[in-house]
């Protein structure tokens, strides 16, 4: 997997790195939000993609 196409997602509650995941950035150049469980917090919440 190459490793230009991989994005962090960070907690907006906690700021902890819970997920990663991979994107095609020449066709979607908008950050990614999503809501995704956090084990931290124990509570579903929106996650922002990261650098």
């Amino acid at each position: 997997m190459p490793q230009d196409n991989m994005i962090k997602f960070e907690c907006k509650e906690c700021r902890k790195v819970n997920y990663h995941s991979k994107k095609n950035k020449k066709t979607l150049k908008t950050r990614l939000e999503l809501k995704k469980f956090c084990k931290s917090c124990r509570t579903r919440t929106d996650h922002k993609e990261t650098k």
